[in-house]
């Protein structure tokens, strides 16, 4: 099989397209011929080696690239129940799928439904799980609760602002261009600002009736970091799930203390899907939404095991808006 690899820590550069044997599934997993392989920021920082000390998503390379994947069960390991050579199925949170032929963990694997294209799956399936955990359960949302998405248009920011907009939420999205502004707002933003701080802390206050916004969710870190916290109001919610513009500094507790005793969490989607059960009942709710139409779902651009290099640099450029793919076969 043909597979992108990576043998030291780097930029695009360090990418390697390979001839490899067949893996072979142990006890307890499946292989999955690739169809599609969703293309994530995660990729880019596992590239980078920002998962190097870890302790959910370690790295050790040589290893291939793709968390995220949507294919056909190809073979089965030992110990393996419930699935059966030939079932379409998608899975994330396991790597190897820049690959023809992935081994995922048979109880991270979620059954496709007829109606959900592989493509779409790629596409949905890792940053929806990562929405549907931030929306339903870190934040306590409800009608008229007020947020602030950084990076609205972004593939999680689509999502996470449908989701919150499904649970009464009034929405303020930050975007780096027009282009972007318009598709946060055919996501559901109420309203969209730019990242300079003092642009989306005073979007942010008004928002909240002059007192800032009851939940900021930001994935962009050191960039935003204290301006999020003051776009808050008292006793709000500061959610840093992702550090897209660099480790994100330390907070000291006094200065959540000192802007309004404001909470703080670092989630991780690992935490939120620790099992099949999890897994499962977030991904039938998402595939559910993509089938009624009421979550959408836009892909950008597709890339092939030989051009995707030119979607890390897209993403890390920021010219992404919403999700990209990866085009392994024609299942």
């Amino acid at each position: 099989m043909r597979a992108v690899q990576i043998d030291a820590y780097g930029g695009p550069e360090v990418l390697r397209w390979r001839d490899m044997p067949l893996p072979v599934p142990g006890p307890g997993e499946i292989r999955v011929r690739v169809a599609t392989s969703g293309i994530n920021f995660m990729d880019v920082h596992t590239r980078e080696g920002k998962y190097a000390d870890s302790a959910n998503y370690t790295t050790c390379p040589p290893l291939t690239l793709g968390i995220e994947g949507a294919g056909v069960v190809d073979a089965l390991g030992p110990e393996v129940e419930g699935w059966a050579i030939g079932d379409r199925v998608a899975w994330c949170v396991a790597r190897g799928s820049y690959a023809e032929y992935a081994v995922v963990p048979a109880w991270r694997a979620v059954p496709l439904p007829a109606a959900i294209s592989f493509d779409l799956a790629a596409a949905a399936l890792f940053q929806g799980l990562t929405a549907h955990y931030l929306a339903h359960d870190v934040a306590r949302i409800g009608h008229g609760t007020t947020c602030l998405v950084h990076a609205g248009a972004g593939g999680i920011g689509q999502l996470l602002i449908q989701f919150l907009k499904q649970r009464g939420a009034k929405v303020l999205a930050t975007v780096s261009s027009d282009a972007k502004a318009a598709a946060a707002r055919r996501a559901g933003a109420d309203a969209t600002c730019g990242y300079h701080t003092a642009e989306f802390v005073g979007a942010a206050q008004r928002l909240g009736g002059g007192q800032g916004v009851d939940v900021v969710f930001d994935a962009v870190g050191p960039a935003t970091l204290d301006g999020s916290i003051a776009a808050l109001r008292r006793f709000g919610l500061l959610v840093l799930y992702g550090s897209n513009s660099g480790p994100a500094p330390a907070i000291r507790p006094m200065q959540l203390a000192d802007a309004g005793s404001l909470y703080f969490t670092r989630p991780r989607l690992a935490h939120y899907v620790a099992d099949a059960a999890a897994t499962r009942a977030r991904a039938a709710d998402l595939f559910a939404g993509l089938r009624e139409g009421s979550l959408r779902v836009g892909i950008e651009r597709e890339y092939t095991l030989d051009t995707v290099a030119k979607a890390h640099a897209a993403l890390e450029e920021r010219r992404s808006i919403g999700k990209s793919i990866l085009r392994v076969a024609l299942i």
